[in-house]
């Protein structure tokens, strides 16, 4: 019987080393290509962190090591504009815009999963249809409406809007991951007396952390980012957000791009968005994974 078995190992043993030399160099051509597309993507981030440490002469020169390193240029570049006023426009609209779109999205969103209600279905492909629809289609008819009402010049523009639905993309992503919950939870909360808003806030969000989550980045990260809102809403400089206040550096001193300054100046901008991100980077993932993985 020992035999017959050793005879079986001996037989096995050339079959699991050529299996496992097999994983190992799938392993390592899956670092490889990892490791490429990691460098690509990573190099414009770190030709904008040399050309923050290079004197305006050198901005366009080859060399990716700078020399001398001017760590001067980022308190240089936001001493040059009033970046403080810059950042609280843009920490208001960002963060009312953002609680406006994760909270009205996954109102929405909770309806269209855990309600019952005639057109139900149709009414999401209409949702989802606006996906498809170009943003500057829609940018002169809003215009038009919110100058009508004495908004222009306002943040409420750039605010009110995230408040009425939040996004057919949000809503979709919540959706989903709504409709994974079992419907018995809701149901045992209206046997207690919940009330549907009373479900939507006490049993569906605390559920629903990495969805949430995934929403707020993806709301953060618009929000911080806009340009194209603020430069046709806003006209005072003292309602400029810091998409804007980046634009100075265009002109520059005697209408020389300051090139330098705006790469430390967008750095800076940057690192807001790269905290939100590192903080909920698992709720993000965990978020994305399982959301296409719900019915």
């Amino acid at each position: 019987m020992a035999s017959v078995r050793d005879q079986a190992r001996v037989l096995t043993r050339p079959w699991n080393q050529t299996r496992r030399i097999r994983e190992i160099v799938q392993a390592v051509v899956i670092l490889g290509v990892l490791t490429l597309f990691s460098i690509l993507f990573l190099a414009p981030f770190v030709w904008m962190l040399a050309t923050s440490l290079k004197v305006q002469q050198q901005v366009f020169d080859p060399n990716w090591i700078p020399d001398p390193i001017a760590w001067n240029n980022y308190p240089d570049a936001l001493a040059s504009a009033p970046f403080g006023v810059y950042f609280k426009n843009s920490a208001i609209i960002t963060i009312f815009s953002t609680l406006g779109s994760v909270l009205s999205s996954s109102l929405v969103a909770y309806s269209f999963a855990r309600l019952k209600w005639p057109g139900r279905d149709f009414w999401f492909g209409v949702v989802l249809a606006t996906m498809m629809l170009p943003g500057a289609v829609t940018w002169i008819p809003t215009y038009i409406l919110f100058a009508k009402i004495g908004w222009v010049n306002t943040f409420l523009p750039l605010i009110v809007p995230s408040y009425l639905g939040g996004g057919a993309f949000f809503i979709f992503l919540l959706r989903q991951f709504f409709r994974g919950i079992p419907m018995e939870l809701s149901e045992a909360a209206r046997i207690d007396g919940a009330g549907e808003l009373r479900i939507w806030w006490q049993i569906i969000l605390p559920l629903c952390q990495p969805a949430i989550a995934t929403v707020t980045i993806f709301a953060f990260n618009g929000s911080w980012q806009d340009y194209m809102g603020p430069l046709v809403y806003l006209n005072s400089e003292d309602k400029y957000t810091l998409q804007l206040g980046l634009t100075i550096f265009k002109a520059g001193g005697g209408g020389i791009p300051m090139w330098h300054w705006m790469m430390a100046a967008s750095l800076v901008v940057m690192l807001p968005i790269l905290v939100i991100f590192f903080l909920g980077q698992n709720y993000f993932l965990e978020g994305v994974t399982l959301t296409g993985l719900k019915g």
